[in-house]
Formats: structure tokens, sequence, C-alpha cells
């Protein structure tokens, strides 16, 4: 689950990270009754969106006026960042900027630790950084029985600044975050940029955070700022319809008994160089109307050219499979190609079932992929 920078930076500023005051803002007026209420001179503008890139699609401006914070509030207010229109900004204090840092905390799969990522090339997408100039990156693992005590802080607060008082800042930063990630369950917490400010103290000028959705249920504070997106809506939807679903951004939508065939399916279908729309578990069953459910969620989507059914038949008969398919396919009427794979327990009597259907029939799955593939080209 992702929050929004002001949310993250409500939490940055409850664990004691220092941040500028913000104020959160819904139209230009209100910007305007902001910027007065902080006092200073020299403001940021920000859109407030659940994706990256803001500044680069002009989320992110200076202003020094109150007809400035005027008009780019109303600019900003009118943008659609990728893909999320903006109904928020927040209005906040400007700093000067000595130098830009990156720090962040997440889950490292292969040492199953967290771990910290810090750089010394903040300000800018760290996956640039991380592509250039990977050397510029360090990352420290975590031991979760001995945490970030002082020792280890202010051993990673010296690998970026050796100013004693900003040492100082930065190991108790680095400690707060990483408080922070671990009590809130956090998969992320990211400060990027950090900066000196012009008192030479470090800031977090930006904030991002997102959350272990298992662990939700722990945190009613975090859960009651969960604004999901249209995507977010449409998984929690085939959840309770009974089945897994994942959006991706191709054009073969891809409906699969099993987690592991699925993912198996998306990997051999960028194999022979196709695009999955989707990861679509839809689990041990031959129900019509589940089939039913996922088809018109597939259809649904645009971009499918094509719908690819890999069913492997263990416990689920594959007659059943395609007696459902052939029921629900009654009700859900569609120009789209549909390739059906069907291999294990009685694979042949449900080939023969589907053989004079409009269903493109395939007996194994790099067969099935590849006729899939062919179909979008």
């Amino acid at each position: 689950m992702k929050i929004h920078e002001y949310q993250a930076k409500d939490f940055f500023k409850s664990f004691g990270i220092p941040i500028f005051d913000h104020i959160v803002c819904k139209t230009p007026e209100e910007a305007v009754a902001a910027y007065k209420t902080l006092g200073v001179k020299d403001v940021v503008v920000k859109a407030q969106v659940l994706a990256g890139g803001r500044g680069k699609a002009g989320g992110v401006k200076l202003a020094s006026s109150q007809e400035d914070v005027q008009k780019h509030a109303a600019n900003i207010l009118t943008l659609t960042i990728k893909e999320y229109p903006v109904e928020k900004i927040i209005v906040t204090q400007a700093s000067t900027i000595l130098k830009e840092f990156y720090a962040s905390y997440t889950i490292d799969r292969n040492t199953k630790s967290v771990i910290l990522i810090i750089s010394a090339e903040g300000g800018i997408d760290i996956e640039e950084v991380a592509a250039k100039t990977p050397e510029k990156i360090l990352t420290f693992s975590i031991d979760p029985f001995v945490g970030v005590p002082d020792y280890l802080a202010r051993k990673f607060a010296f690998t970026l600044v050796s100013e004693p008082h900003q040492v100082a800042q930065l190991a108790a930063i680095l400690k707060d975050l990483y408080r922070l990630f671990v009590e809130k369950d956090a998969s992320l917490a990211e400060i990027n940029p950090l900066v000196i400010d012009g008192d030479n103290n470090l800031v977090a000028l930006d904030a991002k955070m997102t959350f272990d959705d298992n662990a939700l249920f722990r945190h009613p504070d975090v859960l009651q700022l969960f604004e999901p997106t249209p995507e977010e809506r449409v998984e929690a939807d085939a959840k309770s319809k009974g089945f897994s679903y994942v959006h991706l951004d191709g054009s073969i939508g891809c409906m699969v008994n099993g987690a592991g065939l699925a993912m198996g399916t998306v990997d051999v279908i960028h194999l022979y160089g196709g695009t999955p729309a989707n990861f679509l578990d839809i689990g041990g069953s031959s129900n019509p109307q589940k089939i039913i459910d996922a088809m018109t969620l597939l259809l649904n989507d645009k971009s499918v050219k094509v719908v690819l059914i890999n069913i492997f038949g263990g416990i689920t008969r594959c007659d059943d499979v395609a007696n459902g398919l052939i029921k629900a396919f009654q009700q859900v009427k569609t120009n789209i190609p549909v390739v059906v794979r069907l291999t294990g327990t009685n694979e042949k009597e449900g080939r023969e079932i589907l053989k004079d259907t409009d269903f493109i029939v395939a007996e194994s799955m790099e067969e099935a992929i590849r006729s899939a593939v062919s179909q979008t080209n």
C-alpha cells in the first residue's frame, strides 16, 4: 500500500525525522491561504499523487509570492501525472540546498533482511544512479537482532558526511527511519532528497513510504490512509470473487490455474516475444461463474488482443474445465481470439469437447503461447 508524500512526512515528524512544515490544499485559493499561514517568502508547491516523476512532469514549482502560488497551484491541479489526476497539492517552505543525499530502508529477499541504501547522489532517480554509477550507492544489511544502534548509525553516517554535528544528525535520522520502518511494517521508507540546508542542518525534503498489505490489520492508522487506485479496486474485486489478479502492461490476457504456472506462463510469454496483460490465478476450479468473472475482467482491459487459458489438470479435471468454458462463453460474447491449453487429468477428453468450438486448442504450453503471441502481431 502506498501513501502520499504529505502522509509519509506526518509519520516522519511523529518519529522525530526533521521536515519542513507543509499544508495540504485542494484549490489555488487554499494554496494562497497556506502561503500566508507559513509566513515565509519562498515556498514549493508540490503535486500529491501516488507516483514518482512529479518534478519532471511539472508537478513541483518554486514560488515567492501569492501570485506565483496562485498560478502554480492552478496549473498543477490540472495535471495528470502517470495517469493520476492531481487533486491535492502541498505548500511547504523552500530550502537552500548545499548538498543532496539519498537514504532508504527496504526488504532484501536475497539476504532475508532489511537493507539500508544510502548515496551521496540524492535528488534524482536512484535507478538512474544504480544504472550509470552503481559505485555511488552503498547498501548495508541490517541484522534484525541488532537493528540500528548508535554505533552502527554513526558508522553509516560517516560514509556520507564528516562534520561532527551532521554525523550526529544523520545518525539520528537513520535510527528514527529504521524504527519507523519496523514499527509500521513498511516495505519501503525513503528520503530523496535528504539535504543539508542553508543552516548546515539535515532535513528530509521528500518522503515516500509503502506498507506490507498483509500487516495492515495491525495498523489502523495506516489503513485509514488507503486510497485505492483503479487497478487496486479491480484487484480487490477479483480477490472477492476467489481469484488472484495483477494488472500488467501487455496485450495477452492470461487465465491460469495455480500461481506457479501463472508465473511460468508470464515468463514464457516474454521468452517468445509477447507481453502479458496480467497475472491471473483462477485457482483449482472449473466453476463456470468464476470463468465468466475472470473473462469479464480480462476483456474489460482494452489492451488485451488475445486471451490465453493455460490449465494443468490435477485434482481439477480437464473435461470439467472444458465444459465450464463452454458454459461460460455462452454468456461472454467476444471477437477476441481465445487460446486454450489443457494438460493433465482427462486432457484428451477436454480437448475433444472443445474440438468444434471457436477456441484455439493447443496441446503444449509452448504451442499455446506461440499461438497467442502470433495473434498479437
